[in-house]
């Protein structure tokens, strides 16, 4: 048995990033927040002050981005701007400790912005109420038409300084945007910011798109597509919005992801009635096989360091989850659960590999440690699948089907939702349409 993408691909067959110049101006204190703390930090995120009439807009446009990724992650809770004592514009010349103190805020963001022309700048500050003193102080500058990025930047800045681990932010999500029946689905490469902003389609959905994966600079796209009459792996560069075919396979290959040092692509290729898994070198285009034998070897994931693979076979007669050495040796299966396993990926912390377990109890969303250990299902539902992680390990995104009656009464949607590794803050993340395979970027540049 493959995921019900890999069945569907088989199926089908049978028959502007920009540099931001970033400017410290006070390190502060780190502040120590434990991981185990499960109420959310009370944060004050007033409009950052305007030094002229654009930057007044900006400012306030900035602080509700910083206020929507800062709730989104679940471990802050914006206080109500009308509880506020102090004006955002005194705070951001001094602020009065005593009043933020008087509405409970741990923390206080203010902030400064100049636009002239296409030239703007951002000036904010965190402040710990407590000691009243203050944690961070940045600068950046940049075009006026990335203040959205660098309020991304900023929600990481503070995220990190606050829970002393790399954020998330400023990030984007490829995924497949569909629409249509259910038996008729046009699926297009689309991307987004990870707040769902920014949204545009890479494809026009003349054929169809599956499974895209970013590379490790967020500049480029491995993914499936009919383009070539079958099921192949194509390279979208996000630059110049050219595609290429990836690898000479004289069959149907899916299921692509990068090395972590971005130079190879592992995939699997069908020969026959078997999958194996592959690695294709980008600079010489030359391939390598990696497992043998009958069954199938999809889904194949590299782990951070780039030394070992993560797959799901049913080389034993079921569909488990199995690690390989990167040259092909010492393979060990991982997943004894009840149910099959699929889709899985390595955290970008190492620790945990994420995967799709289905069987008559339905589809469920979990993670297990590199040696099977520890297996916890996070989220279980009609359908669900294709787990990817934040860049910082701890948060996963994937898609949710459930039924949705038409007009005919029948027919169903699909939806992307993160949720947190510790199986809480459930959101849906919304999409233009339906939306299904998504893959997180590291963080932009």
């Amino acid at each position: 048995m493959l995921s019900r993408r890999q069945t569907l691909a088989a199926t089908m067959i049978a028959p502007g990033i920009w540099a931001a110049r970033r400017v410290r101006a006070q390190q502060g204190t780190v502040i120590d927040i434990t991981r185990a703390r499960t109420e959310p930090i009370p944060i004050a995120i007033p409009a950052m002050a305007g030094l002229n009439p654009e930057g007044q807009r900006l400012g306030a446009l900035i602080a509700q981005v910083i206020t929507n990724n800062l709730r989104s992650s679940g471990l802050f809770r914006p206080v109500e701007r009308a509880a506020y004592i102090q004006t955002p514009e005194a705070a951001a010349a001094a602020p009065r400790f005593q009043d933020w103190r008087l509405i409970n805020a741990t923390f206080l963001v203010t902030g400064r912005v100049s636009a002239q022309g296409d030239a703007l700048r951002v000036e904010f500050r965190l402040w710990d109420i407590l000691p009243e003193q203050q944690s961070l102080g940045t600068a950046y500058s940049a075009s006026v038409s990335n203040w959205r990025q660098i309020a991304h930047i900023i929600s990481d800045d503070i995220y990190e300084r606050a829970l002393g681990e790399q954020g998330y932010f400023n990030t984007r999500i490829a995924y497949i945007a569909e629409s249509g029946p259910r038996d008729r689905r046009t699926r297009r490469l689309a991307i987004m910011d990870q707040d769902g902003e920014n949204h545009r389609f890479l494809t026009d959905g003349s054929t169809q798109a599956l499974t895209p994966r970013f590379h490790p600079n967020a500049q480029q796209i491995a993914f499936m597509s009919y383009a070539a009459g079958q099921p192949r792996v194509f390279l979208f560069n996000l630059q110049t919005g050219r595609q290429e075919l990836l690898g000479n396979f004289p069959g149907m290959t899916l299921s692509p992801r990068f090395s972590p040092d971005g130079r190879s692509v592992v995939l699997s290729a069908i020969r026959g009635g078997d999958a194996n898994i592959f690695i294709v070198d980008l600079a010489t285009r030359r391939e390598r096989q990696l497992t043998t034998g009958g069954g199938l070897d999809v889904s194949p994931c590299f782990s951070p360091d780039g030394r070992q693979i993560v797959f799901n076979s049913d080389r034993g007669g079921d569909q488990q989850l199995y690690v390989m050495d990167a040259n092909g040796g010492s393979i060990r299966r991982i997943s004894f659960g009840q149910g099959r396993y699929a889709t899985p990926v390595w955290s970008p912390r190492g620790d945990l590999i994420a995967f799709t377990r289905f069987g008559r109890g339905g589809f469920a969303i979990g993670v297990m440690r590199p040696d099977g250990s520890g297996e916890r299902i996070l989220s279980e539902g009609w359908q669900m699948e294709g787990p990817t992680f934040a860049p910082n390990g701890r948060v996963l995104m994937f898609y949710r089907e459930s039924p949705a009656r038409d007009a005919r009464g029948a027919g169903y949607s699909a939806r992307l939702a993160s949720i947190d590794i510790a199986g809480f803050n459930e959101r849906q993340v919304v999409t233009p349409m339906d939306a299904t395979d998504p893959s997180w970027s590291n963080l932009l540049s």
